[in-house]
């Protein structure tokens, strides 16, 4: 390990907190950057880039080495070291997984699961042409570090890292270049802020059993790696330090790593977008200064800021698109916003069966798209960089339909309403579905809200007249979301509609030649949809005449 990551590591231990805070802050002008604006500032003059409401659809690839584990949810590096996982079920697992597999935690830790991960067939450019060539991805983005405090890039910062231990790979570099080979705005996730409490598991013990009392590894120094496979390596940069032993300088001294981790992120990679875990900006101002860097940056590269931030900022953030996990909005947003999705945990674990098929997963992408949203699909890959095959034959069908159907999708705009026959209703995601979402219980309480709200395959079926609806140019749009052979009614299409639809010209079922039969009246719009359709999943129908100038 080199001298410079070395010193890197050793701002945990050395650096008080005030002065260093302050220099980080003016030192943007190592940037080079001609405007070094506040956040305030920044959030003031934000407009949602034009590439991000146009695209309408991303992929995600959460991946790291918590991927590893087959079983154990998403938290594996917290829920392996504790025997009771309490209310946070979906880690129930993750111990007996562990001791069965890995050996006791108190000498096999979270630092040994990231030595065993290879990532031997991971292959960016195989991933990123099938992500924008099969599947219709406008956007990518790419997990940069989980709660786990693990950086999956050559970070100078912080010595356990990809490039450093497991994969001995740029993660985050080499999906960087090829999001730039295949012409995609690139984007990166951080989810760091939640580790002072995460990752204290570690430095615990079993309650009960043989190993009783033995401490886990969290309490291991660099001194007891000699001779090991990590010798030369500290735990305590990976799990921080023993509980006891944390001041209020240490914690400072933390945070101010991250920020520097962050910065060397968001300029070193030049991406176009970041995604944050968390309530708030992470570390409060330090997420701020974050931010700030990556803004600035943004707005001294292309004379405005062309960039994307997304997050769940509690009374949202002017420069911030708000997020929303496994989940929608009920009705049409007025500001851009964004749904994130997941088949099962949010790294691929085998733990719980599909939440997702082709059929749900269009059906999310049509709804968020129909509300002024962005749809990201995460893509929940092996330990070794590939995509599952049971989740291969999901992502096959859903882009098939997105290739059939883009037109409705990419570059489109809410109408005066989002859909019509709005009878279904939403599938409460009840506390076993939000821990399949590796949600904790402050997450299930939410789930009667916006986040984790969103149906499953398993929700009951739409009825076969709801619809939503998009606009493009002179066309409206319109998703008949489970269709049927026969007749639907549609009164928002009327003629004597509060939403003054025109006279309808022509409509057409996207993807065949067969005459679409139809007849509005004043009262409403009766459309039979044909027997024979494309595609088996949403029947889009384009609709010529129904739009004034004011749509």
């Amino acid at each position: 390990m080199n001298t410079t990551k070395q010193s890197g590591c050793a701002i945990l231990q050395g650096m008080k907190g005030i002065l260093l805070f302050l220099s980080l802050v003016v030192s943007t002008t190592c940037y080079a950057q001609d405007e070094d604006l506040s956040w305030e500032a920044l959030s003031e003059q934000y407009e949602v880039p034009q590439w991000f409401t146009d695209a309408r659809f991303g992929v995600w690839v959460h991946w790291g080495a918590q991927s590893v584990p087959e079983y154990g949810g998403g938290w594996y590096a917290r829920h392996m070291y504790m025997q009771d996982v309490g209310r946070e079920t979906f880690g129930k697992n993750a111990y007996p997984y562990h001791l069965k597999t890995f050996g006791h935690p108190s000498e096999v830790g979270f630092k040994d699961v990231i030595h065993h991960w290879k990532a031997e067939n991971f292959d960016a450019d195989s991933l990123l042409r099938y992500f924008t060539e099969n599947l219709g991805a406008r956007y990518f983005m790419a997990l940069a570090h989980h709660h786990d405090n693990f950086d999956n890039w050559d970070s100078t910062y912080q010595e356990w890292n990809s490039v450093n231990v497991g994969p001995k790979r740029d993660i985050i570099g080499e999906f960087s270049e090829s999001a730039k080979k295949f012409g995609v705005p690139f984007g990166v996730t951080t989810h760091d802020e939640r580790f002072f409490d995460w990752n204290l598991p570690a430095f615990g013990a079993d309650n009960s059993g043989e190993f009783k009392d033995i401490p886990y590894d969290g309490r291991l120094t660099k001194k007891d790696g000699i001779g090991k496979w990590w010798e030369g390596f500290d735990p305590a940069n990976l799990y921080g330090i023993p509980p006891e032993k944390r001041t209020p300088e240490w914690m400072e001294a933390w945070k101010q790593n991250w920020l520097l981790r962050m910065k060397e992120l968001l300029t070193k990679y030049d991406p176009d977008y970041l995604w944050f875990d968390g309530r708030g900006f992470p570390y409060g101002d330090y997420g701020k200064e974050a931010f700030r860097t990556f803004y600035n940056q943004s707005l001294n590269e292309h004379g405005k800021i062309n960039a994307v931030i997304a997050g769940k900022i509690p009374g949202g953030d002017p420069g911030i698109v708000h997020d929303i996990e496994q989940g929608v909005e009920s009705v049409i947003s007025a500001e851009p916003w964004q749904s994130i999705c997941t088949y099962t945990h949010w790294f691929y674990k085998k733990d719980d069966e599909l939440r997702h098929d082709a059929k749900s997963t269009i059906q999310l992408l049509i709804d968020v798209v129909s509300k002024n949203g962005n749809f990201v699909l995460n893509v929940e890959l092996l330990p070794d960089g590939t995509i599952p095959p049971d989740h291969k034959v999901i992502l096959d069908g859903f882009g098939a339909w997105l290739k059939l159907n883009g037109d409705a999708i990419y570059g489109t705009s809410p109408w005066k309403v989002h859909g019509d026959n709005l009878l279904s209703r939403l599938a409460d995601a009840d506390s076993k579905n939000a821990n399949a979402a590796n949600s904790d219980l402050s997450a299930a309480k939410r789930s009667r809200s916006k986040q984790f709200n969103n149906r499953t395959k398993d929700s009951p079926a739409y009825g076969h007249e709801e619809v939503r609806f998009t606009v493009k140019d002179d066309a409206l749009y319109m998703f008949v979301l489970n269709p049927s052979e026969g007749e639907i009614e549609l009164p928002s299409l009327g003629l004597n509609s509060a939403y003054r639809p025109k006279p309808i010209q022509s409509i057409r079922l996207i993807g065949s030649d067969a005459e679409v039969k139809f007849n509005q009246s004043g009262d409403t719009l009766i459309l039979e949809v044909p027997a024979n359709r494309p595609t088996p999943y949403a029947a889009v129908f384009q609709v010529e005449g129904a739009l004034d100038s004011e749509q």
